[in-house]
């Protein structure tokens, strides 16, 4: 009877803990969604709430930049995006720690000159207090666009 009550209780606690990892991986990719969407609008104080203090980014173009840095960098007029999207997102979870990886395209003008980007997005996600906050991302250009 106890083993059969430690196993009824193991099976509810696993039921628990993947019903808890749903809600992180949809919330994770809401928050990805969120970043679009605030990159589109230049949108640095949504921006500013999704990433952590101690937040470092590398570009396509391996230039590495601290929060300040992107910060003051999605504000930029030049950069004037059309659209930000993510597909084949992938959320793996390690406890209060998640890494978020994809493929992204962007479109729209840099300057005046227009641009289509497709490449590689990899972010680390951090859950603190309850509040998931990105802490490093990663892009990396794709030679041709995903099929």
């Amino acid at each position: 009877m106890k083993k059969a009550l430690l196993v009824l209780g193991l099976l509810v606690g696993t039921s628990a803990f993947a019903q808890n990892d749903r809600a992180d991986v949809s919330m994770l990719i809401a928050l990805e969604n969120a970043w679009n969407q605030a990159q589109l609008h230049h949108d640095a104080k949504a921006l500013e709430a999704l990433v952590a203090d101690t937040f470092i980014t590398t570009d396509n173009d391996g230039v590495l930049m601290n929060k300040a840095q992107f910060l003051a960098d999605a504000k930029d007029p030049n950069y004037d995006p059309s659209l930000m999207a993510n597909s084949d997102v992938k959320v793996l979870l390690y406890k209060d720690t998640a890494v978020v990886a994809g493929v992204y395209h962007s479109k729209g003008t840099i300057s005046g000159k227009p641009f289509d980007h497709h490449g590689r997005f990899t972010d680390t996600w951090v859950n603190q207090g309850g509040k998931w906050q990105c802490v490093a991302s990663h892009t990396s250009s794709l030679k041709k666009p995903p099929q």
